[in-house]
């Protein structure tokens, strides 16, 4: 079944590329579903403009398709360098894929992914700042201010508008791009493209960056790691020209599968839905070959991994420029607020 749902979510991606006889007949539905969001974005602004976070500053990393876009490994870039930079950055998600309670859970690097979800986990682990899963944004960012949080990072937070923000990061995959351009269901746009516009920065991931855009590399780690975190890790050529098992629960699994292959890895592909919620037997084969998989996925099965399992940690890199920028934007915003108390 997962691996039906992966192909039928890549089917759906190949519509949402066109404007053909599938974006023409959902189109009624998607004019309805566009004015919708519109409406309820007025709404929620409205009343945001009475709520307050007691922090330097709120930064949103999100996107506006469905689907994956690198804002998980921006998100963990952004709070280490603000971390080097002096900032006490916190981070506050929704936990997509977790059973997390509405009132808020504060996730640790020991946290069950089953409870607070897989990318809140992944966060945690690799930045060691606060994480704070909850339903209600607001709620969530107050939560990370009275653990001393001064900067709030919001991972997928740009359709929620109650939210208040000082700067918007937009993540744009490369390769699809805004699709047809078209809102759901005709197209993969959660709210219209004209909300590219709000965006202070935007980033493109997998492709060139276009006037004002800046790109962000998804790049490997040196080494592949265990799964179930026992022994030393290996280096790409280890598994070089010999065949492996390539598992992955991601928005795009193609993506990882031609990091393996870009690798000189002979895959044998096993994509499963975003967010997949693995068991034992969908990641044992029984010819003896390594299975490979992305952190994310690795999060989810390490408590029944077993040696032969492996993750391939990836890290983004941003230029020098976006950098700067978003530095001393940062501390413009921090001054101005400190200047209004």
């Amino acid at each position: 079944m997962g691996r039906f749902k992966a192909w039928l979510g890549a089917r759906i991606w190949d519509q949402w590329c066109q404007r053909g006889p599938f974006a023409a007949a959902m189109y009624p539905l998607s004019l309805a579903y566009a004015g919708a969001v519109e409406w309820n974005r007025h709404r929620l602004e409205q009343a945001r403009r009475s709520i307050t976070i007691p922090a330097k500053a709120v930064i949103v990393v999100g996107n506006l398709t469905v689907g994956g876009s690198g804002k998980t490994p921006m998100t963990i870039w952004l709070a280490k360098r603000l971390a080097d930079a002096g900032y006490r950055p916190g981070i506050v998600s929704r936990g997509y894929g977790g059973r997390g309670d509405a009132a808020g859970i504060r996730v640790t690097p020991l946290s069950d992914p089953v409870v607070v979800g897989d990318e809140p986990l992944l966060i945690a682990q690799r930045t060691g700042v606060p994480v704070q899963v909850d339903r209600d944004r607001v709620r969530g960012a107050r939560a990370l201010t009275d653990q001393g949080v001064d900067v709030v990072i919001a991972d997928d937070g740009m359709q929620h508008h109650r939210l208040p923000r000082d700067i918007t990061i937009l993540m744009i995959d490369g390769k699809r791009r805004l699709g047809n351009g078209l809102c759901l269901p005709s197209g993969p746009l959660r709210e219209p493209k004209t909300a590219r516009e709000r965006a202070d920065f935007v980033l493109v991931t997998g492709g060139e960056p276009g006037p004002g855009e800046f790109a962000m590399e998804l790049v490997p780690s040196s080494r592949l790691q265990r799964v179930d975190g026992h022994g030393e890790g290996y280096k790409p050529h280890r598994f070089a020209r010999r065949d492996a098992h390539a598992v992955a629960g991601i928005a795009d699994p193609e993506r990882f599968f031609r990091m393996l292959e870009a690798a000189d890895i002979d895959i044998i592909r096993h994509p499963f839905p975003d967010h997949h919620r693995f068991r034992p037997h969908q990641i044992r084969f029984d010819d003896g070959l390594p299975v490979l998989m992305t952190e994310k996925d690795a999060v989810k099965c390490r408590t029944f991994a077993q040696e032969n399992h492996w993750y391939w940690p990836i890290a983004a890199r941003v230029p020098s420029a976006f950098e700067s920028a978003l530095l001393a934007r940062l501390e413009t915003v921090a001054r101005i607020k400190k200047a209004l108390i």
